[in-house]
């Protein structure tokens, strides 16, 4: 089964920008089309305005260039539909990636402790998964060794 993901910014600026070894067969299997990404119009607008924060130093050209390049692995989705019932997030700038995770996706990867406490919440958990990248690498290692039938 092929996972869709719905990466959160920090997520997407570890693996774009900072390359984060740790996150290296997570890297490898979005390289690979073996998971697809999912997201929409607004959290691309977040991404945009973090690329362009100061303290990051990224050239007008890279941050183009890092935006295009994730925006060529996405499936791009609307809105959750309105009859989803879902959590309010504590920080309103995350419930944008509960939606879009909702309404497409297999799995929302994220360090937000915010967005990991939702993991268990009762909306949620039949629907999708809450990791943090790093425990999903361990997820697609696990799944890469499993024995032949």
């Amino acid at each position: 089964m092929l996972h869709r993901l719905v990466l959160d910014t920090n997520t997407v600026m570890a693996l774009w920008h900072f390359r984060d070894p740790g996150l290296a067969p997570l890297a490898d299997a979005i390289a690979a089309g073996r998971v697809s990404l999912c997201s929409r119009a607004d959290a691309l607008e977040e991404l945009r305005r973090v690329l362009a924060y100061r303290q990051f130093g990224i050239a007008a050209e890279c941050q183009a260039e890092l935006l295009d390049a994730y925006r060529a692995r996405l499936v791009q989705v609307d809105l959750a539909p309105a009859a989803l019932e879902l959590p309010t997030c504590r920080d309103r700038d995350d419930q944008k990636f509960l939606e879009i995770a909702a309404g497409s996706a297999t799995h929302l990867l994220t360090r937000d402790k915010v967005l990991l406490k939702l993991a268990r919440h009762r909306l949620l958990r039949e629907r999708f998964l809450i990791l943090t990248p790093e425990r999903y690498c361990l997820l697609l290692a696990e799944t890469a060794v499993q024995p032949p039938d």
